[in-house]
């Protein structure tokens, strides 16, 4: 594969929890997408400093975030990626607060997509479509995932990403508890999700 080429995946971390069960399922499945040649990188999002959106209307003229923090450089790191996958634990029924940090202040990219219908640059592959996937563990074993997968299509499709899939764990809540089947199941869906397809 060409080096240029390579399907580039970037692995969001929301757990404020470190080396946890997300944290887990979110090495298996970049590991997973490394066996198929893809580059991969993982951030941190409770690491970053993302400010929450207080709606002042400043990305109406072009679509950018005028409030400068990390928003930007993992604004920047969606949009280069070929597959975007993000590993969350289930809070009341939504996802950590860091996280929805990130996510309000994608309004921006709303913006840009349904009020100035500006086109997105084609990832790092050259694709115009991103595939996105869910990873989120629930401690509660009747925890209900809709809220949060709702959450993160919307997410996804202002980035123009395609939710292609979703790895929902309920009733593992211990720090690392996660079984080695659902391991297992994250590195295969890497791999799947990293192989290289058509260009759309």
């Amino acid at each position: 594969m060409n080096e240029q080429m390579k399907i580039k995946v970037l692995g969001l971390a929301g757990s404020p929890r470190r080396d946890g069960n997300t944290d887990r399922l979110l090495d298996a499945f970049l590991a997973g997408a490394r066996n198929t040649g893809a580059e991969t990188k993982a951030l941190q999002i409770s690491a970053l400093q993302i400010a929450p959106c207080d709606d002042c209307d400043g990305c109406s003229l072009d679509g950018k975030c005028i409030v400068e923090d990390d928003y930007q450089e993992v604004s920047e790191q969606i949009i280069a990626a070929d597959v975007v996958v993000l590993s969350t634990p289930l809070y009341f029924s939504g996802l950590p607060a860091q996280v929805k940090c990130l996510v309000d202040r994608s309004q921006c990219q709303w913006v840009r997509k349904y009020r100035l219908h500006t086109p997105l640059p084609v990832s790092h592959a050259g694709y115009c479509r991103r595939k996105g996937v869910l990873l989120a563990v629930a401690g509660d074993p009747r925890g209900n995932f809709e809220g949060i997968r709702r959450t993160v299509r919307y997410f996804f499709n202002v980035y123009e990403i395609d939710y292609v899939d979703g790895l929902l764990i309920r009733g593992v809540d211990g720090k690392g508890m996660i079984d080695v089947d659902m391991l297992q199941s994250a590195a295969t869906l890497g791999e799947i999700t990293s192989a290289k397809r058509e260009h759309n």
